[in-house]
C-alpha cells in the first residue's frame, strides 16, 4: 500500500517496532492483521492515498 511502518502502526494502533517484528519474522502476525489490512485498504482507496489520515474506527492508538 505504500506507507511507512510509522503510517500503518498508527492506522492499525500498534507500535511501529510490531510492524518491524512481522516484517523481520521475530513475531507471528496476529489472526486478524489480515482482516485489518483489507479494511484499511478499502479505506484508502475509498478517499484515495493522499486521503488517508492515519487511525481505524474503534482502535485504540499505541502510545
Amino acid at each position: 500500500m505504500g506507507l511507512s511502518q510509522a503510517k500503518l502502526s498508527k492506522a492499525l494502533g500498534v507500535s511501529t517496532m510490531a510492524v518491524a517484528f512481522w516484517e523481520w519474522g521475530r513475531r507471528r502476525i496476529p489472526p486478524l492483521l489480515p482482516l485489518a489490512l483489507e479494511a484499511l485498504e478499502h479505506r484508502m482507496m475509498k478517499g484515495g492515498k493522499d486521503g488517508f489520515t492515519g487511525g481505524m474506527p474503534g482502535v485504540q492508538e499505541a502510545e
